[in-house]
């Protein structure tokens, strides 16, 4: 089955002003997506704009393949726009998503924003114990949330001006569970998706307190294939050798956050 397929629009459903639901049905037989992986889908029915945008696999319904996005730039813009019945090219689903916890493990998701939409089919997929972490900047920008709350054990809510769950940044509110819940008895491993800033303060957490989890990064992309080297990120990687203070060195190289990510170890990345 190919990756490059046409779809028919069943749904384009505002959830607000910002947000809408997009659901398509695709017209040919298609690979399944995993969770964390993310499709490439035509704004418009035309060649302006010429790019295709990344978007992140929601869910799989009888109705379809399922994705939340918001309302941002010209590309959303126009795509909000996209009625009923019309047919688009996708290109998907793409990349690495997210590896299943080892045994032992209690999983921790952490969304902020729009990334609730690509851990809501990880919390879906766990048959364990599991806890979300969700922060957005107001409680209109929350979504999913009765969903959520029948796919988690416990669901943390925050927002920055309080109107909702507590008041606070989602690395806060996680940073103070950790503090609270922290037991050499009990291994946790964090999975994340949000905004730059809150993947590079919650990836200081993890490694101080040295625990294992994976971030779903974003960036610009192009072809979302690998092939034009658009999307790239900074990563570390461990050389063989160690000085003689038995330190390991680490030399920087990059990798492609379409072919290579949008899932990376928390540890890789160069913030």
């Amino acid at each position: 089955m190919s990756r490059y397929f046409k779809a028919k629009i069943i749904s384009n459903l505002p959830l607000n002003s910002k947000n809408n639901l997009f659901t398509i049905k695709p017209l040919e037989p298609v690979i399944d997506p995993e969770p964390g992986q993310f499709y490439m889908i035509e704004p418009v029915n035309s060649y302006d704009p010429l790019l295709k945008r990344p978007f992140s696999f929601f869910r799989r319904t009888p109705e379809g393949i399922q994705f939340l996005y918001t309302i941002k730039g010209r590309g959303t813009s126009l795509m909000s726009k996209l009625e009923k019945g019309q047919v688009i090219s996708l290109i998907g689903p793409l990349g690495n998503g997210y590896p299943k916890p080892e045994d032992g493990y209690i999983p921790l998701l952490v969304a902020g924003g729009i990334g609730i939409a690509s851990l809501s089919p990880l919390a879906e997929a766990l048959t364990k114990k599991t806890y979300v972490f969700y922060g957005a900047r107001s409680k209109d920008e929350l979504l999913i949330l009765d969903e959520l709350k029948e796919l988690t054990d416990k669901l943390f809510i925050c927002t920055d001006d309080g109107s909702m769950g507590e008041k606070g940044m989602v690395v806060d509110i996680l940073n103070d569970f950790l503090t609270f819940h922290f037991s050499l008895l009990t291994s946790y491993v964090i999975y994340a998706c949000g905004p730059q800033p809150m993947l590079e303060a919650l990836s200081k957490i993890a490694l101080e307190k040295k625990i294992k989890g994976y971030v779903s990064v974003e960036e610009n992309m192009a072809c979302g294939v690998g092939a034009c080297q658009g999307c790239v990120v900074k990563v570390g990687s461990q050389k063989k050798k160690h000085s003689k203070l038995r330190t390991p060195n680490f030399e920087l190289v990059f990798k492609r956050v379409c072919k290579e990510g949008p899932v990376f170890p928390i540890e890789e990345i160069v913030w």
